[in-house]
């Protein structure tokens, strides 16, 4: 497969409740064709957010945001627009970074995590400097192409996310 340029045209979700930032590198064809993020049938993003905090799986765009949101989860993902074929992250080129800093006016963000090494290793070199001082935790991918990782394995490895979201609403409780 050729690479062709693709720009991210998903909207980030996020509101001044959100606490904690999660960004994959650039939306999959499939994300894209569905208009919202995570969304390839095999994707286990929902599946392991959903086993984290003991809810059921949210089905379609509106009940995703709605969960993330609910969580104090924002989404978005590291690439504005780079050269990538189909959805290989290892076939990225020309990558341009989203302006994190736009979430973060609204958001007090207290971490950032990303879903992948590519995601990781662009977020390091691309938009750190977007968020200065706060912590970056790299989390696996959730991808289908992720498969030596068991839906268990990738739960346990989602915690920091959980505790992150946890230490917060233990801060909200004790005002």
């Amino acid at each position: 497969m050729e690479p062709a340029r693709v720009r991210h045209e998903i909207e980030p979700v996020f509101d001044e409740r959100s606490r904690v930032l999660v960004l994959g590198t650039m939306p999959s064809p499939a994300s894209r064709a569905a208009g919202f993020y995570y969304s390839h049938p095999q994707n286990r993003f929902w599946r392991v957010l959903a086993a984290l905090f003991g809810e059921p799986e949210p089905e379609g765009s509106e009940a995703r945001a709605a969960f993330a949101l609910a969580h104090g989860i924002a989404l978005w993902d590291v690439l504005a627009s780079c050269d990538i074929a189909g959805a290989s992250d290892a076939s990225i080129a020309r990558p341009v970074p989203n302006d994190l800093a736009r979430i973060a006016r609204t958001a007090p963000l207290e971490a950032v995590f990303t879903t992948g090494a590519k995601a990781g290793a662009l977020y390091r070199r691309l938009c750190a400097g977007m968020l200065p001082g706060i912590p970056h935790v790299q989390l696996p991918s959730t991808s289908p192409a992720n498969a030596r990782m068991r839906t268990a394995d990738l739960v346990a490895a989602y915690r920091p996310l959980k505790d992150a979201i946890d230490g917060r609403q233990g801060r909200e409780k004790e005002k």
